[in-house]
């Protein structure tokens, strides 16, 4: 088989298609052995960053790391929106950075971002439900779902008011391989909130988020950690092709039978249910041998590529870098013997 490049061998997964071998998908694009099946462009629109310690996201919400993980997450002491009905006078919306030159932007990504070889996904950067626990608290985000429904769509929609114009002009810059989307409304066991919630609140939002993307037949890819299947068909509609990390709590053989020529299914690996039982001192060949067994299972007909990320407590960086790379190199060489591909 002649070589074909990683970008065109993602790409055979729109539909639910079968690449030519297993790729491997980095949420943050980071490149092994010369190839970057997808890599993402960020576009510092807005002045605030949440991925400090300390620091906020563009809404205002404060961010601080957990004492035993190195990231950073929504600090849950602080409740920035009490009351849903008081959104119009509580929420802040982001101060723009003014000076941006966007084509800029974009011809710097491209001295990194070679796409000839690599998709390139950039994304409208809203996460509507995340958001709403970020400000409210997930009890008090829950609860507003649950009593006042129509004030939290309306809140949401102003913001996507507010951020429309922005992406939709990244979009047209940029003009991306993927639409990269993402909104975590399930837990391990089960969504956060019903199918019905789902329809009436946030799919008419999912929309208008994916609506650049729509127009133009350009493939959304969503993340949506925790058991989602129950949202799947909404998915569909707005346009998704590709859902990770569909992690194992989901059913993944019974979906990827239901959604055959529609959604390919990307991950299949969480870390929380494939650490080493001596982690942070592990086998390296048991190690491999539960890449290879998730690769055989996931992989039949297509519709499927890996993604994984070992993450360890403070103090265990290194051996949970040691795990990435190995799987990096797992997935590289054994992803290419399942379809019978060769690089000559």
């Amino acid at each position: 088989m002649a070589k074909i490049t990683p970008k065109e061998n993602f790409m055979r997964l729109r539909h639910g298609g079968t690449p030519a071998y297993v790729p491997f998908y980095s949420l943050m694009g980071d490149p092994y052995k010369g190839e970057n099946a997808v890599a993402s462009a960020m576009v510092p629109f807005f002045e605030n960053t949440m991925f400090m310690d300390g620091g906020k996201d563009i809404w205002g919400v404060p961010y601080r790391a957990p004492e035993n993980l190195a990231a950073s997450m929504p600090d849950t002491s602080v409740i920035t929106l009490e009351d849903i009905s008081q959104w119009t006078k509580v929420l802040k919306f982001p101060k723009a950075n003014d000076d941006l030159d966007l084509e800029k932007v974009y011809q710097d990504t491209l001295t990194r971002v070679d796409r000839t070889q690599s998709c390139l996904k950039v994304g409208p950067d809203l996460m509507p439900f995340q958001e709403l626990v970020a400000l409210m608290g997930f009890e008090g985000g829950l609860m507003a779902l649950s009593e006042d429904p129509e004030e939290v769509s309306a809140m949401l929609n102003a913001m996507t008011d507010f951020m429309e114009p922005y992406y939709t002009r990244i979009f047209e810059v940029f003009k991306p391989d993927l639409w990269s989307m993402g909104d975590d409304t399930c837990a391990k066991m089960m969504p956060f909130f019903s199918p019905e919630t789902y329809k009436e609140v946030f799919l008419p939002i999912y929309k208008r988020l994916a609506k650049p993307a729509l127009e133009n037949g350009v493939p959304v890819i969503f993340h949506n950690c925790g058991k989602e299947e129950l949202f799947l068909d909404f998915m569909v509609e707005f346009g998704v092709e590709m859902t990770e990390p569909a992690q194992e709590v989901n059913d993944i053989l019974m979906l990827k039978e239901k959604y055959k020529g529609k959604m390919t299914f990307i991950g299949c690996w969480g870390w929380g249910d494939h650490i080493p039982r001596d982690f942070p001192d592990f086998d390296e060949e048991a190690f491999r041998q539960d890449i290879r067994d998730t690769i055989d299972k996931y992989s039949v007909g297509g519709g499927y590529a890996f993604a994984g990320f070992p993450i360890g407590q403070k103090g265990e960086e290194e051996p949970a870098r040691r795990a990435y790379l190995i799987m990096r190199d797992e997935v590289h060489t054994y992803g290419r013997k399942v379809y019978g591909y060769t690089d000559d």
